[in-house]
C-alpha cells in the first residue's frame, strides 16, 4: 500500500510556502528573460580564479583537515578574520562569539528553532526580509510590524508594537531587504534605548553592510547597544562586548559568491554555545573545505579590493537604473534612491496591484517581485522590489524601458475602464 504522505505532515508545514523569489528565479532560465527579480549578486565579479588558486594551495597544504568532519563552531582561522575585519566598523568580539553558517538563511533557522514558541509575537520592518518570514513561520511565528519610511524604521510608532511583548525584534538597518532605505543614526539610538527599555532584544541582519555607495558609514545596532552598556555590571561569563541585547549577522554571499553558503552569527558566548547545539542536530558543521578556501582566499587584502570594485559596478547600475525609470515610467509612481546594497522599491498607485502588472510584464519578458511577498499580513498589493546588482546596464535599460511601457498600458487601461 501506498503511504499518503500527506497525512504524516507536521502541523507546522501547514504554514510553509515556496519562497517567492525562488519561484521567479525560474523564468530567468528564459533566455530573453531581464530578471530584476533575485537578490542575485553580478556573477562576471565573482572572484573565480582566487578560488580555484585557493582551492588547489588547501588541498595541496590541507587537504585531509579540509576533506574531513570539524567543529561546529567552524574554522577558527576564518573566525578570527572575521572577528579582525568587524572591528573596523566598530564590533569588538572574540573568536568564541562567531558561529559559522551555512549561509545567513541558516542563521535565522538557527533563530527560530532556538527562540521562537508555537504562537510567539516576533516584530520586524514592513515591509521586511521574505526569507525571515519563511524561516519563522515553520516555527509557527505570529507577527507584528512597524512600517519604514526613508529613514528605515518608523520609531515613533514602534512603542505600541513593543507592548505587545515581542520575542525579539528583526531589523535590517543597512540598504534594507526589499525597500532599500537605511535606518538614520536618531532612530538608531533610539531604537537601542527602546530595546533596553522594553526589555526585547535585537536581531541585527546586516548583508549588505559593505556595499555603501555613498555617505558616511553608520555605527551597527551592536555597537550603539555595547556603548550604551558600557560601564554596567555585567557577568563575568559574558564579559566582553557581547553581553547586550542584540544579536549580529552578515555574510559572505554579497562580498564573495553565495554559492558559498557561508555566513556568520556573533552572540554572547552562552548563546552560541545553545546555537551550536541547534546546529550540530541540522548539518554537524559548515563545509570544512569551503570555509577553509574561502579563508585563503580573504586572508590578505584581497576583499577589501574586491569590495571596492563591487561598490562601483553596483552604483553604476544603481544609477542607470533610476535614471532609465525617471525617463520611462508613467507619473504617480514613486521609489526608493538606496545609498547601497542591491535594490529598490517601488511604490504605484493604491488602485494598481503589482502582481497584476507582474502577469503583463511577463509576457513583456521582464520580471521583479510584487510587494506581498515581503509583508506577514501579506498587504503591499501596490509595491514591488527591483534588484540592480544582476543584470548588465543595457539589460538594466531595455528592461526597465519594458517595464515603463507595462506600466503605462495598466494605467491607460485602467483609466479606459474607469470611463467606459
Amino acid at each position: 500500500m501506498t503511504t499518503p504522505w500527506k497525512q504524516r505532515y507536521a502541523q507546522r508545514t501547514q504554514r510553509m510556502g515556496s519562497s517567492t523569489i525562488r519561484e521567479l528565479l525560474k523564468l530567468t532560465e528564459q533566455p530573453d528573460m531581464i530578471s530584476f527579480a533575485g537578490g542575485l549578486p553580478a556573477p562576471e565579479l565573482f572572484p573565480v580564479d582566487e578560488f580555484k588558486r585557493a582551492a588547489q594551495r588547501v588541498l595541496k597544504q590541507h587537504g585531509s583537515q579540509a576533506l574531513q568532519y570539524s567543529t561546529t563552531e567552524g574554522y577558527l582561522p576564518l573566525r578570527e578574520f572575521i572577528v579582525e575585519k568587524m572591528s573596523h566598523y566598530g564590533i569588538q568580539a572574540s573568536p568564541e562569539n562567531v558561529l559559522i553558517t551555512s549561509g545567513s538563511q541558516q542563521a535565522l533557522d538557527l533563530i527560530g528553532k532556538l527562540l521562537i514558541n508555537s504562537g510567539d509575537l516576533i516584530l520586524t520592518e514592513s515591509p521586511t526580509y521574505l526569507g525571515a518570514l519563511q524561516a519563522w513561520r515553520a516555527y509557527q511565528a505570529e507577527f507584528t510590524t512597524v512600517p519604514i519610511d526613508d529613514d528605515g524604521l518608523q520609531i515613533d510608532l514602534l512603542a505600541e508594537a513593543l507592548c505587545g511583548g515581542p520575542k525579539f525584534m528583526y531589523i535590517l538597518p543597512n540598504f534594507q531587504n526589499p525597500g532599500g532605505v537605511t535606518l538614520s543614526l536618531d532612530r538608531r539610538q533610539a531604537l537601542i534605548e527602546m530595546a533596553d527599555r522594553y526589555g526585547v532584544p535585537i536581531i541585527e541582519d546586516d548583508p549588505y553592510g559593505e556595499l555603501r555607495f555613498e555617505g558616511n558609514h553608520l555605527p551597527p545596532l551592536v555597537v550603539l547597544d555595547a556603548e550604551k552598556l558600557n560601564g554596567r555590571a555585567h557577568n563575568s561569563d559574558e564579559a566582553g562586548f557581547f553581553r547586550g541585547n542584540v544579536i549580529y549577522l552578515s555574510t559572505f554571499s554579497k562580498t564573495l559568491a553565495p554559492g558559498l553558503r557561508l555566513g556568520w552569527m556573533v552572540a554572547p558566548k552562552s548563546v552560541i554555545r545553545r546555537c551550536v547545539q541547534v546546529k550540530q542536530g541540522m548539518d554537524l558543521h559548515t563545509s570544512s573545505f569551503v570555509q577553509m578556501v574561502a579563508y585563503e582566499v580573504v586572508k590578505k587584502e584581497f576583499l577589501t579590493k574586491h569590495v571596492r570594485r563591487i561598490r562601483e559596478v553596483y552604483k553604476e547600475r544603481r544609477d542607470i537604473m533610476i535614471g532609465t525609470m525617471l525617463r520611462q515610467f508613467p507619473p504617480g509612481i514613486i521609489w526608493t534612491w538606496p545609498a547601497g546594497g542591491l535594490f529598490l522599491w517601488v511604490t504605484l498607485p493604491t488602485w494598481l496591484d503589482a502582481t497584476a502588472v507582474l502577469e503583463k510584464a511577463i509576457t513583456h519578458k521582464v520580471a521583479f517581485v510584487p510587494g506581498t511577498a515581503f509583508f506577514p499580513d501579506g498587504s503591499g498589493h501596490n509595491h514591488f522590489r527591483l534588484n540592480f546588482s544582476n543584470a548588465q546596464p543595457a539589460q538594466i535599460e531595455e528592461g526597465i524601458r519594458r517595464l515603463g511601457q507595462v506600466l503605462a498600458e495598466v494605467i491607460e487601461n485602467n483609466a479606459q475602464m474607469a470611463y467606459a
